[in-house]
C-alpha cells in the first residue's frame, strides 16, 4: 500500500508546497522518482513530469526517455523533455561529466519552471541520498552546513521523499508491482557516491541496522545547530559591524573576545570570500602585525591599530595627473581639486581640505599623485624633513587609505601639500609673499 498519509504529512510538516500549487516533478525513470510520481498522483497534487536525456548511455538513455513519456501519458500529466550534449558541455566548461549533468538539469528545470509558472521543482531524493551527501562532505571536508545533509526545501527545490529510505522505497515498489527503469551506471563504483552506496554504507549498517533513522535524527540536530549559529552570527554583525562609507570596521578587541573565536570569525567573513586558512592567519596576526593585509577575490582586509578594516578591491590607486597653470579644476580619484590665484597673501585656516601656497615658488606643471616609498617633506612648523610613511603613522592613518590621499607635487619633485593633512613648510605664505594660489579639495565619492 502506498504511504500516502506519511507522504502528505511530511509535505505539510516541512511546508514544502500547498495543496493547490503546480509542481514540476523531475523524473529519471528510476524507482525513486517513479514512486514520487505515484504518490503525487494518489495524493491529488497537480504536477507535470520533466525528464533529461544526457545522451551518455546510448539506447538505454533513449529507452528511459520513452518510459518517462509513457508514464506521463498514463498519469495524464504534461511532459517536458530535453536532450543534452553533456560531454560537449563538460569539455567547453572544463568540468566533470557529473558536474556538467548537474548544471544542465538544474538550469533547465528552472527555465521550465519559470516558463510555465510552476510553484516548485520536486526532486526524488531520499534518506540514503542524504546520508551519502553527509559522508561525501565529511570525506572532502565540511563545516556545519555540510552536516545537515539534503534539505527538504531549498528555495524552489523540494524533496518530498526524504521520509523514506532506499530499502523502504524498494519494498513499496515491489509490493505495488510498480514498473521502473534501472540506470546501469548506478552499479558502477568508479563514482564516489556509488562507492559509498555499495561498499561503505552496507558496512555501516552492519554496525547500526537503523542507520537511516539515526542519520535522520542527526540531520535534525545539525539543522538546529546551524540555525542557532546563523542567529548568533546575525546578532554579532549588528553589534560588531561598523560601516564607514564603503568600508567595514570590526573591533580587534571584540574579535579577541569571540567564543568560539575561529568559527564565529569565519562565519562573519565568509560572505566576503575568506576561507578558514585566511581566518587562521588573521587570528595569528592580530597581536603583532598592524598593517598586514589579507586578500580575497573582491575584498581586502587590513589590520589597523584597533580594528580590522574591509574594503572593496575596486578602490584602485589613481594615476598621476598633470596640472597646468591655467587649470582651475582637476579630478583625481575620490577628489576634485580647485585652483584659485589671488593677489592677496591669504592664509587658509579651519579648513583641512584647503591650503594657500606662495605662488612664486610653484614650478608648473604641477602634479597630483599618491604616495610612494621614500617620499618625505617638511611638515608645516618643522625645519627638518620627515618621511611620509612616518607622518602617516603619527596621524594613525590606516594603510589602505594612504594610497588614496592626493599629494600635490611641484615641478621640481617637492611635495607641496599632503592633501587634507599638512602643507610643506617651505611653501607656506609669509610676510614676503606677494601672490598666493589656493588649493581646495572636495570629496566626490
Amino acid at each position: 500500500m502506498l504511504p500516502v498519509k506519511k507522504f502528505t504529512d511530511f509535505i505539510e510538516q516541512n511546508n514544502l508546497f500547498e495543496r493547490d500549487c503546480t509542481l514540476l516533478a523531475a523524473v529519471s525513470g528510476g524507482m525513486d522518482s517513479v514512486l514520487m510520481v505515484h504518490l503525487l498522483k494518489s495524493s491529488g497534487y497537480n504536477f507535470s513530469i520533466a525528464h533529461c536525456n544526457f545522451q551518455l548511455r546510448g539506447d538505454e538513455a533513449n529507452a528511459d526517455q520513452e518510459f518517462c513519456k509513457q508514464l506521463a501519458i498514463q498519469n495524464d500529466v504534461p511532459f517536458h523533455t530535453i536532450n543534452f550534449d553533456t560531454r560537449q558541455y563538460a569539455n567547453d566548461n572544463k568540468i566533470s561529466i557529473q558536474m556538467a549533468a548537474r548544471e544542465l538539469r538544474y538550469q533547465w528545470f528552472e527555465q521550465i519552471k519559470q516558463q510555465n509558472n510552476y510553484t516548485a521543482i520536486a526532486l526524488a531524493h531520499h534518506q540514503n541520498d542524504a546520508i551519502e551527501t553527509i559522508l561525501l562532505n565529511l570525506v572532502r571536508g565540511t563545516g556545519i552546513a555540510g552536516l545537515h545533509g539534503i534539505l527538504p526545501k531549498n528555495g524552489s527545490l523540494v524533496r518530498p521523499l526524504l521520509f523514506l529510505g532506499r530499502d523502504e522505497i524498494y519494498n513499496i515498489i515491489k509490493a505495488e508491482g510498480i514498473k521502473y527503469v534501472e540506470d546501469s551506471s548506478n552499479s558502477s563504483v568508479k563514482y564516489a557516491r556509488n562507492k559509498l552506496r555499495h561498499e561503505v554504507i552496507p558496512k555501516l549498517k552492519e554496525l547500526n541496522p537503523a542507520l537511516e533513522h539515526t542519520f535522520e535524527n542527526n540531520m535534525k540536530h545539525f539543522r538546529d545547530m546551524e540555525t542557532l549559529l546563523e542567529l548568533r552570527v546575525a546578532e554579532l554583525k549588528k553589534d560588531l559591524f561598523v560601516y564607514k562609507g564603503d568600508e567595514l570596521h570590526i573591533s580587534i578587541k571584540a574579535i579577541k573576545e569571540l567564543v568560539p573565536q575561529r568559527l564565529l570569525l569565519f562565519k562573519l567573513l565568509q560572505d566576503y570570500g575568506y576561507n578558514e586558512t585566511t581566518v587562521d592567519n588573521l587570528i595569528s596576526a592580530l597581536n603583532k602585525h598592524s598593517g598586514r593585509t589579507f586578500e580575497a577575490a573582491d575584498h581586502t582586509l587590513v589590520i589597523d591599530r584597533v580594528t580590522i578594516i574591509k574594503t572593496k578591491k575596486n578602490r584602485a590607486r589613481p594615476e598621476s595627473i598633470s596640472i597646468a597653470a591655467i587649470d582651475h579644476t582637476i579630478n583625481y580619484g575620490y577628489y576634485k581639486l580647485t585652483l584659485l590665484h589671488d593677489e592677496t597673501p591669504l592664509i587658509i585656516k579651519d579648513n583641512s581640505l584647503a591650503t594657500s601656497v606662495d605662488a612664486e615658488k610653484l614650478i608648473y606643471p604641477l602634479s597630483l599623485r599618491s604616495w610612494q616609498r621614500g617620499d618625505s617633506f617638511y611638515p608645516l612648523g618643522m625645519k627638518t624633513h620627515k618621511k611620509l610613511s612616518d607622518f602617516f603613522i603619527g596621524l594613525k592613518i590606516p594603510l589602505h587609505e594612504k594610497s588614496e590621499i592626493p599629494l600635490l607635487i611641484n615641478g621640481n619633485g617637492d611635495i607641496i601639500w599632503v592633501g587634507g593633512y599638512r602643507l610643506n613648510d617651505r611653501y607656506k605664505v609669509t610676510n614676503n609673499t606677494k601672490k598666493v594660489t589656493i588649493f581646495e579639495l572636495y570629496k566626490v565619492k
